[in-house]
């Protein structure tokens, strides 16, 4: 049995009303809540419009404008929000900017927004021109089509061709969503070089719009038809991080297949992600190039694919040359790749040069028994990081790869160094850029990198930067009875810290209060607690931090 791991850590802010911001409600048979309509005109930015709990159909947002820094903000109210429908979308904005739809709203629930069903479409929709779009807290399951789109097609009106329309900031984080047929999340279009649409009595070929600013982190995808993550068509400043992605492409559909998809037309650096148990590969790139793709776990990579077919090969990190801008650069270092169907990574660029595959731990991959008995000149050796072309411009350094998982010394369940691993003070040495390991602690410890995902510790890691440290920090990690959560206040108030487990329910909270401003601490008891992942949302000083840790 393999545990899932991943500890997410990043900052988001509370909802909270100022004396100048007003608030509306929209009760549970308001179907749609529209910003030209009368009732709504007098919105303004920094306003929030509360849904009030309980069971609903669909739900249309649209005709909102909020501003830079005060969105509109969409929040159940006190208790859940549950939508089920047989509509084409669960929720859908259109037309809006500067807006967040969260499921915060209640301290209960990790997931105070859930869409159970939609049974003819997808669970969330954001087109229509809309941009500058915040997404978090919701729970989306049993969609027949994808989990969250985000993009705005061009049509014959020509208004969203990438010359007349870029969408900006899309933020998707700290969602659940499980059980849809196609992708999980659908960001952007994957038609980046252009598509033909039929206009007038004719074929115009078009680009679509391009997404600048999109950050995908802390979101749960498990059992999807198609791709779990797929970003496409964004260039500019695309972050995908800290996501737990399990069982993707389950309905083994052609070029739909993998765990994480940076499309064409996008640069993405992607990182800290868990991906396991996917039939597809574990993270394909066939964007512009320019990007890194560091301290991820993919374990299993595409075992479940037609297993007794070597001929239908799954990777656990595949690059390509779809839309590699010439002379760009791929960075790919301290990933821990467990076990894929073929090869650890397949590295298939060549117009890209100065590429670096660097520190990587790849155990067992499929291919190697492949390569040692079929006719070709491959070798045992080519499985760990094929390279087709020679062309191909690589380095390779630091990394280990073994057939026998104790030649590597680490956990059989989190894959943690164990003392005396090879791995450790062995990795790549220039990586001044890189701060934190997968679990977010800080690397280098001890002065040298190690290879891999995961950073060894001796013992709990204590060093805590009051000046900088913007979250708290828990330790040990992972645990097994005591937790203590060390973090920073500005002031003297009452800290509230929750844990909930992988389906948002409430399963433990603890109140501090803080007499003055500085470094807090606090032990917690999790020794109830069964062996799993779990949340956590500390409250203080008006923000509200997440993350997870894992109990042993």
């Amino acid at each position: 049995m393999i545990s899932c791991l991943i500890f997410l850590f990043a900052l988001l802010y509370c909802c909270q009303l100022t004396a100048q911001s007003a608030s509306y409600t929209a009760g549970s048979g308001v179907h749609l809540i529209d910003g030209s309509a009368a009732n709504y005109h007098s919105v303004q930015p920094g306003d929030t419009i509360f849904l009030m709990g309980g069971s609903r159909d669909k739900l249309l947002i649209r005709n909102f404008t909020g501003a830079h820094g005060r969105p509109i903000i969409f929040i159940n109210k006190d208790t859940v929000v549950t939508l089920s429908t047989n509509s084409y979308y669960g929720i859908s904005i259109l037309n809006c900017r500067h807006i967040r739809l969260t499921g915060q709203g209640t301290n209960n629930h990790f997931y105070g927004i859930r869409l159970q069903q939609v049974a003819a479409g997808s669970g969330i929709g954001v087109g229509g021109f809309s941009s500058d779009v915040e997404i978090d807290h919701i729970f989306i399951e049993n969609c027949r089509n994808s989990g969250i789109v985000a993009k705005t097609d061009p049509d014959c009106t020509l208004k969203a061709v990438r010359d007349s329309f870029t969408q900006f900031n899309t933020s998707i984080h700290d969602n659940f969503i499980s059980k849809v047929g196609n992708e999980g999340m659908y960001i952007g279009s994957a038609f980046y070089a252009g598509a033909s649409i039929h206009c007038n009595g004719k074929d115009t070929l078009v680009k679509p719009a391009v997404l600048n600013d999109v950050q995908v982190y802390n979101n749960i995808v498990a059992y999807t038809g198609w791709d779990g993550i797929q970003v496409s068509s964004a260039p500019v400043r695309c972050n995908i991080y800290n996501n737990n992605i399990s069982h993707d492409s389950e309905s083994e559909s052609a070029n739909q297949m993998s765990g994480i998809l940076i499309g064409g037309g996008s640069t993405c650096d992607c990182y800290n992600n868990l991906i396991k148990d996917g039939k597809g590969d574990g993270i394909e790139d066939h964007g512009l190039g320019g990007n890194k793709i560091y301290n991820n776990i993919i374990v299993n990579a595409g075992q479940t694919y037609l297993s007794n077919d070597p001929t239908k090969m799954k990777h656990g990190i595949f690059v390509s040359d779809v839309s590699v801008v010439k002379d760009s650069s791929f960075n790919i270092l301290f990933n821990t790749i467990i076990h894929p169907k073929s090869d650890g990574i397949r590295f298939q660029s060549i117009k890209s040069k100065q590429n670096l595959i660097a520190s990587n731990l790849i155990f067992n991959p499929g291919n190697y028994r492949v390569y040692e008995t079929d006719n070709t000149s491959y070798t045992g050796n080519d499985a760990y990081v094929m390279i087709p072309n020679t062309a191909t411009h690589l380095q390779m350094k630091n990394n280990f790869f073994t057939q026998h998982r104790a030649a590597a010394g680490i956990s059989l369940t989190d894959y943690t160094p164990l003392p005396g691993s090879p791995l450790i003070n062995k990795g790549y040495q220039q990586a001044g850029w890189l701060k934190t390991d997968f679990i977010n602690t800080r690397r280098p410890k001890g002065g040298l990198y190690d290879i891999g995902a995961m950073e060894y510790n001796s013992g709990d890691d204590r060093l805590f930067d009051t000046a900088a440290a913007l979250q708290p920090q828990l330790f040990p990690n992972p645990v097994m009875s005591k937790l203590t959560v060390r973090y920073t206040t500005t002031d003297s108030s009452k800290t509230l810290f929750q844990v909930y487990n992988e389906k948002g329910e409430l399963v433990g909270q603890q109140f501090q209060q803080v007499p003055a401003a500085g470094v807090q601490e606090f032990t917690t008891d999790v020794n109830r607690l069964p062996p799993g992942t779990y949340f956590y949302s500390l409250t203080n000083d008006n923000k509200t931090f997440s993350g997870k840790f894992l109990k042993r």
